[in-house]
């Protein structure tokens, strides 16, 4: 629900009664959210509120109250046309009855007011921006991104900002080993083999994720044989190896329940991995430390060279917004080039966020969860990252990167402010003829040369917007 990529640790509440009595007075730390995943062992739920006041039923509520969308050029053809067509309408009338004030004969006068008729009727204008779109949307199909209409085809290319979730758009959405810290003494495949041999036996996530990542940077040499895994819950676990236990977890469970004390070096090295954002595991195999070990949720592989296109591209501002930690999101933010990270957000916080930036520029949202969805509804164009986004993330966004690849989204950038191009050359070519014909037919231009430019001028705004099917992807 909050889109942390390591499981958060909860504990039961002291009185149950109490607790029920008062469920506003729960603390974070024995409260979950409808929509939470439960990891490793069982959990009992009790529900206190109704299905209506759920954390994900306030989502569902944050994505129907923000769902609009209106393609701005469309707006304008539309307002334009139901002024034009009535004043063209009115002209022709009045040309009509041209014979009663000039010496013609009514033939003339009728002739004239069916060449206007022809001249003035807005036909190109009327396709300037659908065959755009269509020709946009569809090459932006073949690129692997979905686009759902003009309106967001139009809005990603007059973006100034973007805001990026962090967990599985930003990166992997799973934990990876960043840091070996021996203790003084301990070489770093000591350290590793004792890790992997424990932590191989349990199933949870960061477990996984050393043993895992451990076995890679041992390169094959052999692991071995821990037993008697037991797990405390929220700190740590401990094992036997050789003969001797061993511990691993947060440097908070040392000190307590029998367990000696962490070293002044091992303590300081925790805290130097805790302010580069990294979630820490210590490692102490009888009386020895071995030393430290920091995980984090790993940047994706093409982030940051997209960050970068999208700067070339005239991007200024570009943020990420995270349920994580600050420190998490901070230290993500720096790996990728981002210069703002604002982390430790709820749902609805994203939705403040994405208004607070909306009012003061265009601005999209790009993300995968659940969580997403409200702010992505709220930005001028929500973007999903498809394979991998959930179905109410991608139910709700403009724009789906359907290879789960972020460097499809310079592309639909690219393509989005090209496309803009083309619909305002249509806009420019159609009302430039009907400027141009309009006073000719009323001055004697014949019907035949006004249907030669009319058709010439529809046919240009189609050829113009299906150049867009040849847009080159310039992603490298």
């Amino acid at each position: 629900m909050t889109g942390e990529s390591i499981p958060v640790d909860k504990r039961p509440v002291e009185d149950a009664a109490t607790a029920r009595a008062r469920p506003n007075s729960v603390g974070s730390s024995s409260r979950v959210f409808a929509g939470t995943i439960n990891g490793a062992g069982a959990i009992e739920v009790e529900v206190t509120r109704l299905s209506t006041e759920t954390a994900l039923a306030k989502v569902v509520q944050m994505v129907s109250e923000a769902e609009t969308q209106k393609s701005p050029t469309q707006r304008f053809t539309d307002k334009f046309e139901r002024i034009f067509v009535p004043a063209v309408l009115v002209l022709a009338v009045v040309l009509l009855f041209a014979w009663a004030v000039i010496d013609e004969p009514f033939s003339a006068s009728f002739y004239r007011a069916m060449a206007v008729l022809v001249a003035a009727s807005p036909c190109a204008l009327a396709i300037a921006t659908p065959s755009a779109v269509l020709s946009g949307v569809a090459r932006a199909a073949r690129g692997g991104v979905l686009v759902k209409g003009g309106a967001p085809l139009e809005n990603l290319g007059s973006l100034s900002a973007i805001a990026f979730d962090k967990t599985g758009t930003l990166t992997e959405g799973r934990p990876r080993i960043t840091d070996i810290v021996p203790a003084e003494g301990v070489s770093k495949d000591e350290l590793l083999r004792v890790s992997v041999a424990v932590e191989q036996l349990s199933d949870h996530p960061l477990a996984a994720a050393i043993a895992r990542d451990g076995r890679e940077r041992l390169g094959g040499r052999d692991i071995p044989e821990a037993h008697d895994l037991k797990s405390l819950t929220g700190r740590g676990v401990t094992a036997t190896l050789d003969g001797k236990p061993v511990w691993i977890g947060k440097a908070e469970m040392f000190g307590v329940d029998g367990i000696a004390p962490l070293g002044k070096a091992s303590a300081a090295a925790i805290e130097k991995l805790r302010e580069g954002g990294r979630t820490t595991m210590v490692v102490r195999h009888g009386d020895r430390e071995l030393g430290a070990i920091g995980l984090m949720d790993t940047p994706r592989a093409a982030a940051r060279d997209a960050l970068a296109q999208l700067h070339a591209l005239g991007i200024k501002r570009m943020i990420m917004i995270s349920g994580d930690h600050q420190k998490v999101a901070e230290a993500i933010a720096k790996d990728v080039g981002l210069d703002e990270a604002w982390g430790d957000l709820m749902p609805e916080d994203k939705v403040e966020a994405i208004k607070k930036l909306r009012a003061e520029q265009k601005v999209a949202m790009v993300g995968d969860g659940v969580n997403d969805a409200p702010a992505m509804a709220s930005a001028t164009v929500g973007i999903a990252m498809g394979a991998a986004g959930s179905d109410v993330a991608l139910e709700t966004a403009d724009v789906a990167l359907m290879a789960d690849d972020l460097s499809h989204l310079p592309f639909a950038v690219g393509l989005s402010r090209h496309t803009r191009g083309i619909i305002l050359q249509n806009v420019f070519i159609s009302l430039g003829v009907v400027a141009l014909l309009v006073p000719a037919t009323v001055l004697g231009l014949g019907i035949g040369p006004a249907v030669a430019m009319h058709e010439g001028s529809t046919l240009i705004v189609v050829v113009n917007a299906l150049r867009l099917l040849a847009y080159r992807d310039n992603r490298r």
